[in-house]
């Protein structure tokens, strides 16, 4: 079919899923008053995929094929190739005004980690499977996501520890036959699986040889038999007491997604009892969707440093020493992660004979975000002063026995229209709002488990520090 139009991924997602969402079962998620907001900003994705003005970045032409694929399922040759996929990231979320699409993004990165993998086990039959699968992916170009995190029940006990409150705290296998297999389980946090045709389902943990039934992954249709899903509320609207705004209103939610028996044929299953390699493969995704995360939280930041600087113009204090101390640590905060992105995909390795970002930058990347996160919102906030909470609403500012008074005491710099300080508080509140400080702090990985990595990748380069100091001290 080659790459699908907006309209066309709208209509494939009428497949007979079966969705929750507010307690109600959803038959027609595209034409949901508040989940197609949603499917709006996955189709995104599909938007740029036509517009020849993201040509370069969003489309590949795949030589045997004989025809244009999604990027996103084109196996990455060099630097160039993960340049042009940072840059493809970064795009799609600026056009979702700071929504990362996630109709191939995160789940390409599933795919390429399963492929290294494979490659890594020389297990040919995972091979063979995982490139007819990408194939497959590149003709019908599906909308894919990755479900990873578990429900993990008593985290401090192994997915088969008997102490466990039930053994399907972890997706595992019940049953397999000489046609598939068949698992059971939760998976939790899947962001865009409301809205998105297949799953990669992948394992979350190191597992041991009694967890061997919990080392699986494979792929599946979001309709097949079995599958339950329950969707986060969203807030797809502005709220009446905020300023109107005429821009599509972008947003993304998560689910839930239950597996009770579910049926998986062979030619879908990339792990199933090697427990050996369920921590490579939770490794390599992380690696890959640690990528992801640098290049979308950047339009993010763009967006904190945007605010920050214009609040400040508007309060009429950009002349402060102090201001432009707080605004020269965002745009320090800024410019080392877009530099940090940049240098781990001019710098790869080579794992399973595909080129990834350099596992160390890529690490320090996300950390750096998640770190000082909560600093650039304390400036952002700090510059807004305490107007940011109790300013009064857009009914009261426009209320006709109250416009002109609030008008008159409301107004910051002169010849900045009051309107224009209101309308950036209530920017500044959605963007800061506390929901963002958890995705912040556990998309992707927890900072400790990005500082785990870096420490052991950075192996090396300890190696060769040392090495500099013992010769500087004449140690033989």
């Amino acid at each position: 079919m080659g790459l699908m139009s907006p309209e066309q991924f709208k209509a494939s997602l009428n497949d007979g899923r079966v969705l929750y969402y507010k307690g109600e079962k959803i038959d027609d998620v595209a034409n949901h008053p508040e989940l197609s907001v949603c499917v709006e900003s996955m189709a995104v994705d599909y938007h740029m995929a036509h517009d020849p003005k993201y040509a370069d970045l969003a489309v590949v032409y795949d030589q045997k094929l004989g025809e244009n694929i999604s990027r996103y399922f084109h196996v990455p040759e060099d630097a160039n190739d993960l340049l042009k996929m940072l840059d493809l990231i970064i795009e799609g979320t600026r056009m979702g005004d700071g929504y990362i699409p996630l109709a191939h993004d995160i789940g390409a990165d599933a795919l390429n980690a399963i492929s290294i993998t494979a490659h890594a086990m020389d297990n040919k039959d995972y091979i063979e499977r995982i490139e007819n699968y990408r194939n497959y992916l590149k003709k019908e170009d599906l909308a894919v996501v990755a479900a990873v995190t578990c429900v993990k029940g008593d985290r401090f006990l192994r997915p088969s520890d008997e102490n466990q409150e039930h053994p399907d705290t972890y997706v595992r296998v019940v049953d397999k036959n000489e046609e598939g297999i068949v698992v059971r389980g939760a998976k939790a946090h899947i962001s865009g699986a409301a809205y998105s045709n297949e799953f990669f389902v992948l394992p979350c943990r190191a597992m041991t040889e009694e967890d061997a039934d919990y080392a699986v992954a494979f792929a599946v249709p979001a309709n097949a038999k079995g599958i339950k899903q329950v969707a986060r509320p969203v807030k797809t609207k502005i709220s009446e007491h905020e300023f109107p705004i005429e821009r599509p209103v972008r947003v993304i939610t998560d689910s839930l997604i239950i597996f009770d028996d579910v049926f998986i044929p062979w030619e879908r299953v990339f792990l199933c009892g090697e427990w050996q390699h369920a921590a490579m493969m939770v490794y390599n995704f992380a690696l890959m969707h640690r990528r992801t995360g640098s290049a979308y939280r950047i339009p993010l930041t763009e967006q904190l440093v945007g605010v920050a600087q214009a609040i400040a113009e508007y309060n009429g204090v950009t002349r402060a020493p102090h201001v432009r101390e707080k605004i020269t640590d965002l745009i320090i905060y800024l410019e080392t992660l877009k530099a940090l992105a940049r240098s781990a995909c001019q710098e790869p390795v080579m794992y399973g004979g595909i080129p990834v970002p350099n596992p160390v930058t890529t690490n320090i990347a996300k950390y750096h975000f998640a770190h000082n996160y909560h600093d650039a919102v304390k400036i952002v906030q700090d510059l807004a002063g305490g107007l940011l909470v109790t300013a009064p609403t857009y009914k009261d500012y426009t209320h006709p026995d109250l416009s002109e008074d609030l008008d008159k005491y409301l107004v910051g710099k002169a010849g900045i229209p009051t309107e224009h300080r209101l309308r950036m508080f209530d920017l500044i509140r959605r963007l800061t709002r506390s929901e963002f400080e958890a995705i912040v702090l556990h998309g992707e990985g927890s900072m400790q488990a990005e500082r785990m990595t870096i420490y052991a990748e950075a192996r090396k380069v300890l190696k060769e520090c040392k090495k500099i100091a013992e010769e500087l001290a004449e140690i033989k």
